[in-house]
């Protein structure tokens, strides 16, 4: 029944900045952007190579959501790359932090975590 995961839904708090990480440092195009007057909110719908999309919203005050310690909900994103290694070193070199590259304890495949600039917690994993 289920076919594919079609969007992630993500709230920022600084739409400017959040476009620029999502477009231009991790490259994703762009399939609509909106603002919508009512909400005195941006829309903005970056695509994913596999079909797949993000929504990216603005909201004026929006409540920042916890994340250390972890609280319920969802605890992350994960991107797949063919390559963990070579993919950290391209968002390094635009300067993204990112952590030290691990390996999936049951599947043995290497994975790293870092963050967009509200500190969701994004992965890449090597599939």
């Amino acid at each position: 029944m289920l076919k594919r995961l079609h969007h992630a839904a993500i709230i920022c708090s600084d739409y400017a900045l959040s476009k620029h990480f999502y477009v231009d440092l991790l490259g994703l195009q762009v399939i609509a952007e909106n603002y919508r007057d009512a909400r005195l909110s941006y829309k903005l719908d970056p695509a994913l190579p596999d079909g797949g999309q993000i929504e990216l919203f603005s909201f004026p005050d929006a409540p920042v959501r916890p994340s250390y310690p972890e609280a319920r909900g969802l605890r992350h994103l994960a991107f797949a790359v063919d390559d963990v290694a070579r993919a950290r070193q391209v968002l390094e070199a635009k300067g993204i932090v990112m952590e030290e590259i691990r390996v999936d304890e049951y599947t043995q495949r290497r994975f790293v975590f870092f963050a967009d600039p509200d500190g969701l917690p994004l992965e890449l994993y090597e599939a």
